[in-house]
């Protein structure tokens, strides 16, 4: 869900506390400022090299901790180690340019748009157009010229062809002759084709432009259709240019209206027809992933119910569209969306992972529907490892046929760290891989021979080391750079738990300030999320660590906390708040803040809560229900969920408006603008076309109705999250101005 979060390590902390005083630049030792945490060598401090596993087995590299002008690709052979540059830079720019001569590439090319399985081509997106780099040869080739955009380019498993969207219709290219095929021709601004509605971009595929996929043997390709017809518009309005500010319209199905129709497709390339999937059995309303199997004659397709009670897995004929349902899912409260279905090579098992017994874990099938084993078990739960957004679910790194073994992350240690654990596919000799308390972030070669670790703890910068499928390390691509911070004096926090009434232990992270003394009375911002699943605690390094060292320059004691249903431990916590309008959210941080002030050198006149998102909801929920915080900041909160989109609206709340009004009714923080204790900060951006600017004015209406005072803060044409540099210094400004006025 959108409103869950926006990348939420980083957003708690970096839109919380990167601030600086509104008429001055704040410095703490060695000259630590927000215009050089912000800055490229700010940015690069936690950084690693991009990187991606080729078909073969090695690795393509990119150090961008590297200054732009030094950096180029390279190709690491994993079992000797050798590493050699993949690309001549220079070349390949100078061609680019003989091209395009205003591409606006600076001193080096970024990470492509795709790259070929074997990693021969990479392929990039310049002014709208496709552009194909050949990296031996270090030359571009320009592949289109239109005056559409071409969007979602990828290659076919055989590296031959390349696909792309092309206004709202699919086509295909053949890379050594550029013969273009046109795949789909009904394409319009409501029927799309192979590319996403918002709604699916959003809350389906995780911010992934997913919208077809190519066969195993690189002749056909699978994809989506979108019917957006009866989908509500939502507009914003620019305020440039002077004379006729520009309307942006977007298709946006609110709680309880038509969501976009789809339907999945298969289209033969080179043939003008389609067919489709034909499910029969019954009825659904979102389709969650489509995935080809191994033999290429038949295709996954899983699906939701509008209540989003049930979920089917389907495979259906490539050639007839025929679907047989293999097996379902079913929650009271909703079904989460994952990426662990996994096809096994023999062609007769696949890996799927449910949540029916309370937690995360994985199951073998046959292919024909009928339960193997449980694999995984216990009171834990597998856990994505990568940075994809936590709502999409992928724990499965890695698969050993031959050996017997799967590779996977998991909470079982902890639910603030992260680890790498193996089991055999029946379920026994589950051994854990990693050994440093921490997270690691986990990428595994396809052959499962080697793997990346991408660690960190809160101490500890991240880093990048290979290691060998038993989890020796193999070699360090990239150690942590700690002598880069070494002049800032840095303060790291401690992590504790905080016991709930009922005794439940919620996890927490604690800044305090250098110098800090136990016999003085400090004043405490509290940072929130409170997201189903959506932990912001975590033993890794601290995305905002840098510019919480302003906040401590300050003499504030920053708070970080999880509600139990935000810790990601397993499925029955995360559904104690399903159709509950936040009270289980708002009663777990309610124990918090109040165990925080019985602490000695706590000021409890002078606590304050911010939280973005779901967080800005939360944090209005507790001001409207508590007088327990002196002041409070809400970032694009959500203030009534009607006004959210149907698919996660509909299944926190618990239906549709109609279906459900008193649920509405309790849930809408514009209701209880009246209630409102402490003083408020309001925030948003006027094009945030994830939470729409309509919540924040709702309820700046009602606290004006219920002549209640406050402060709001709108940013001109930003989005949910602001990707300017100036708008994220400003804003820190004004909300530690905010906070040193208040507090």
């Amino acid at each position: 869900m959108s409103a869950r979060a926006f990348c939420l390590t980083v957003l708690l902390a970096v839109l919380l506390f990167g601030a600086a005083p509104a008429r001055s630049q704040t410095t703490v030792a060695g000259g630590l400022t927000l215009e050089w945490i912000y800055g490229d060598e700010g940015r690069r401090v936690a950084s690693v090299p991009a990187h991606a596993w080729l078909s073969d087995g090695r690795l393509l590299l990119l150090d961008v901790r590297r200054p732009p002008e030094e950096r180029t690709f390279e190709i690491l052979e994993p079992s000797t180690g050798a590493r050699r540059p993949a690309l001549d830079m220079a070349a390949a720019l100078a061609s680019l340019k003989t091209l395009l001569p205003d591409s606006g590439v600076g001193p080096s090319l970024d990470w492509p748009e795709a790259l070929d399985p074997s990693g021969r081509r990479a392929l990039y997106v310049f002014k709208g157009d496709l552009f194909l780099l050949d990296l031996a040869a270090a030359r571009f080739t320009r592949l289109t010229k239109t005056e559409a955009e071409e969007q979602s380019p990828g290659f076919s498993p055989d590296g031959r062809r390349l696909a792309f969207v092309r206004a709202h219709d699919l086509y295909v290219i053949d890379v050594e002759t550029g013969a273009e095929t046109r795949v789909t021709r009904d394409g319009s601004e409501t029927t799309l084709n192979g590319s996403l509605s918002w709604l699916y971009w959003e809350e389906i595929f995780g911010r992934r432009d997913i919208g077809y996929w190519w066969s195993p043997d690189s002749r056909a390709l699978a994809y989506l259709q979108t019917d957006e017809s009866a989908v509500g518009v939502s507009a914003f309005v620019d305020f440039r240019p002077d004379s006729a500010p520009r309307l942006i319209t977007q298709r946006y199905p609110q709680a309880g209206m038509p969501n976009p129709r789809v339907r999945v497709g298969v289209a033969e390339v080179g043939r003008d027809t389609t067919v489709w999937v034909d499910i029969k059995d019954r009825p659904f309303e979102y389709v969650l992933r489509v995935k080809w199997l191994p033999e290429g004659r038949r295709l996954s397709v899983q699906t939701l119910t509008r209540d989003q009670h049930e979920s089917g897995l389907y495979f259906a004929s490539r050639e007839t569209g025929a679907a047989v349902r293999v097996l379902t899912e079913t929650d009271p409260a909703w079904v989460n969306i994952h990426d662990d279905l996994h096809f096994l090579a023999d062609g007769r098992h696949f890996l799927w992972a449910s949540e029916r017994d309370g937690h995360y874990h994985l199951y073998r099938y046959t292919t024909d529907g009928r339960l193997v084993n449980q694999v995984t078990r216990g009171d834990w739960s597998l856990a994505s490892s990568g940075a994809g957004v936590f709502w999409v679910r992928q724990a499965v790194v890695g698969i050993d046929e031959a050996g017997g073994w799967v590779y996977f992350t998991a909470l079982e240690r902890s639910s603030v760290e992260r680890h790498l654990y193996r089991i055999k596919l029946d379920g026994s000799g589950m051994e854990r891989l990693s050994t440093e308390p921490g997270v690691h972030r986990i990428s595994m070669s396809p052959d499962a021979r080697f793997y990346l670790d991408n660690f960190s703890d809160r101490r500890t910068l991240p880093s990048l080391t290979l290691h060998r499928p038993d989890g020796a390390r193999q070699q360090v691509l990239a150690p942590p750079r700690p002598e880069l911070l070494a002049r800032f004096d840095v303060q790291y926090p401690e992590l504790l738990n905080i016991p709930a009434a009922d005794g439940f232990q919620m996890p927490a992270r604690l800044l305090k300030p250098k110098g800090f003394r136990p016999d003085r009375r400090y004043p405490v911002i509290m940072s929130i999320y409170g997201g189903p699943s959506a932990p912001s605690v975590s033993d890794a390094w601290p995305a905002g660590l840098l510019a919480e060292q302003l906040y401590l320059a300050e003499g504030f004691v920053l708070l970080t906390v999880d509600n139990r249903a935000a810790t990601g431990i397993s499925k029955r916590l995360e559904d104690t708040v399903a159709g509950r309008a936040m009270e289980p959210e708002t009663a777990d941080l309610l124990d918090a803040v109040r165990w925080l002030k019985r602490q000695p050198w706590v000021d409890p006149e002078r606590v304050g809560v911010y939280g973005w998102s779901n967080g800005g909801t939360v944090t209005l929920s507790l001001l409207t229900r508590s007088k327990e915080f002196r002041a409070g900041i809400a970032g694009a909160p959500v203030t009534d969920w009607r006004f959210y989109d149907t698919k996660w609206a509909e299944a926190l709340v618990g239906g549709t408006p109609t279906e459900n009004p008193e649920g509405y009714d309790r849930a809408a923080m514009v209701k209880r603008a009246g209630d409102l204790h402490g003083r408020l900060l309001l925030v948003h951006g006027s094009y945030d076309d994830n939470v729409h600017p309509q919540n924040t004015q709702a309820f700046a209406d009602a606290l004006i109705q219920s002549g209640k005072l406050f402060e709001q803060m709108v940013y001109p044409m930003r989005k949910h999250g602001f990707a300017d540099r100036a708008a994220q210094i400003h804003l820190q400004r004004t909300m530690l101005d905010f906070w040193k006025r208040n507090l």
